[in-house]
């Protein structure tokens, strides 16, 4: 694995002043975590994750895939779990017990049950999560064996442990703890999140993990991971492809006393810095693109709001656009192609395209430019499109990798 970038050093990620990053990471008050290794994963590295909030008043939010193939603990999480008052999430890596039938869903309840038991809470308090091969059975016995050696190493900086719980393809960590100053005192998030392929803008194939020790109202948890998500995971993709699993579980436990109240410059605060830490998340899961090299942002905008995010999408999943993004290809007539093909007429369609602020086209038809300028531009680790289309008020944005070669091959032999 290699060594994790600065999850904030893209120029589409502004930390804000009134929030720092603590380097040595950690988890917010009133959390303690552990992964350990259960026999899940041939490879024998550490594959089950827990998360557990030791507040008994603690509030949460979530959100999961729109997939209609949803896997076994996305759908127990949804019909057994009180989403707003959640304590503890149970994660595994290397099979997503997704297209398992009803067995799948009894191996997640199982293991809901054994969580439960251990943890001392009510079942309905634990999330279940999964990642990994779809259509193998779940070795739940291995699992809640697991789950038993976890809960006798888990500690408040157990956030790296459970990282590597849930880390399948990724290259490098992408974990990350803010403290964030607020009128009441200092506060902390701490967030975790995995995912490198099968990712799409319609909701990132991933899981993330948000924990702070602010006190929310649960319509405050509710608001704030709803706005955030909309701006980061749901505005990457790396190929497309909607995953099974996908689960984002917000839980506040309200340890450092600093209460948050509704509509307040606090809410404001809090959610400025959760914006820009799961938006450096997102764009961390597009860099990493199991074997990208590049991440463009096409921004698109127009007077349709469907027309702009169908054209933003057909930009991000162009396989040829992303082969241009990956070989430093100033070729914007791919970007012309994918904007024509995701809106058909019988009339030529007059947008306008722009690449690194080079204007390239206007009203469908090419303009002279800087050609040198342009292929120097299109170089760099970050490249951004823009697409201009007819009328004005609906704006979108979608951050999408490269394709590489090394995307080809590690989803080739994904499975042996």
């Amino acid at each position: 694995m290699s060594a994790p970038p600065d999850l904030f050093a893209s120029r589409w990620v502004e930390l804000p002043a009134h929030a720092r990053t603590v380097p040595e990471g950690g988890l917010a008050a009133g959390f303690r975590a552990a992964g350990v290794a259960c026999g899940i994963k041939p490879s024998g590295r550490t594959d089950l994750g827990v998360l557990v909030c030791d507040a008994p008043d603690a509030v949460s939010a979530a959100r999961f895939s729109r997939s209609g193939a949803l896997a076994a603990p996305v759908l127990l999480t949804q019909e057994r779990c009180e989403l707003g008052a959640l304590r503890a999430v149970i994660a595994n890596s290397g099979n997503a017990n997704a297209a398992t039938g009803r067995q799948g869903y009894e191996h997640a309840a199982k293991t809901q049950g054994a969580a439960a038991a251990l943890l001392g809470l009510d079942p309905a308090q634990v999330a279940i999560a999964s990642t990994g091969v779809i259509g193998v059975p779940l070795p739940v016995e291995r699992l809640i064996a697991g789950l038993r050696d976890a809960g006798e190493v888990l500690r408040p900086d157990g956030d790296a442990d459970l990282w590597a719980a849930i880390r399948t393809t990724d290259a490098f960590e992408k974990r990350v703890t803010l403290d964030v100053e607020l009128s009441g005192g200092t506060i902390r998030i701490s967030a975790q999140a995995k995912g490198a392929g099968m990712i799409s803008p319609a909701f990132a194939t991933m899981l993330c993990f948000v924990q702070t020790d602010a006190a929310l109202a649960q319509e405050t948890a509710e608001l704030l991971l709803g706005v955030t998500v909309k701006r980061s995971f749901d505005r990457v993709s790396v190929d497309g492809q909607l995953s099974t699993n996908d689960t984002v579980v917000l839980i506040a436990s309200g340890a450092s006393a600093v209460s948050v109240a509704p509509e307040s410059d606090d809410e404001l605060r809090l959610g400025e810095a959760l914006d820009q830490l799961l938006r450096a998340l997102a764009i961390a899961l597009v860099r990493d693109g199991e074997g990208s090299e590049h991440v463009g942002r096409v921004i698109v905008r127009g007077g349709d709001p469907d027309g702009v995010e169908r054209a933003a999408r057909g930009v991000a999943n162009s396989p040829l656009v992303k082969a241009a993004l990956h070989g430093g290809d100033p070729n914007w007539g791919r970007i012309a192609a994918a904007v024509g093909q995701a809106l058909p007429g019988t009339a030529p369609l007059p947008f306008d395209i722009a690449i690194e602020g080079i204007a390239v086209c206007a009203a469908g038809a090419a303009l002279p430019h800087d050609a040198a300028a342009l292929d120097a531009a299109v170089g760099g680790p970050e490249v951004e499109y823009e697409v201009g289309l007819p009328g004005e008020g609906a704006e979108t944005e979608v951050f999408f990798s490269d394709l590489s070669h090394d995307y080809v091959s590690i989803n080739a032999e994904y499975t042996s």
